[in-house]
């Protein structure tokens, strides 16, 4: 039977890992580790992949639980796309997660919006949705409210400090408002 949880479509750089922010060592509660995606790879051509440097990525290895106790069905929502579960989702100590897959990357959106807003749109077909990034802005919540036909809340994280508990809140609020709309 399908999950009538709305869905929660999760970017990895800006709310999961605080790569923007102004300490030049890890921020408390992260741990440092070092991947190299195959997408990151890809962008390093012709360099070959022994050469391409590893990205530095800050996790908080309690993302995992806190994420996992939201009344949502996660998605990766991330220019990592597969990479996401198997690089982050472990981790964090999540199970594989579906994921939206990007046919085209950073390609400007309509009217201003960020390249993932179209996409996130066709992907989730009306579903109730909760978007967590650090690129949304007001350009992306007027498209969607013009282009999805289901309940959907943008919430933008800095990038200088990730998700933070006022961000779960936030999300929990949501999606329980939801939950008491929907019966």
């Amino acid at each position: 039977m399908p999950s009538t949880a709305p869905l929660l479509l999760l970017d990895v750089d800006g709310p999961l890992n605080p790569f923007a922010t102004r300490l030049r060592r890890r921020p408390r509660g992260y741990t440092t580790h070092r991947f190299k995606p195959a997408d990151w790879v890809r962008r390093n051509a012709p360099l070959p992949e022994e050469e391409v440097k590893s990205l530095r990525v800050w996790l908080r290895a309690a993302h995992g639980p806190q994420l996992s106790a939201l009344p949502y069905e996660l998605v990766w929502a991330t220019t990592w796309m597969h990479d996401a579960n198997t690089h982050i989702a472990p981790v964090l100590g999540l199970p594989r997660l579906p994921v939206i897959e990007w046919a085209e990357l950073f390609t400007p959106g309509p009217d201003g919006t960020h390249w993932k807003a179209r996409h996130i749109v066709e992907w989730a077909r009306g579903r109730p949705f909760a978007w967590v990034d650090d690129g949304i802005t007001d350009h992306d919540k007027r498209y969607v409210t013009a282009h999805h036909d289901g309940p959907a809340l943008l919430h933008w994280v800095s990038p200088r400090r990730g998700l933070r508990p006022k961000d779960f809140a936030t999300l929990r609020t949501w999606a329980e408002r939801e939950a008491g709309n929907a019966s």
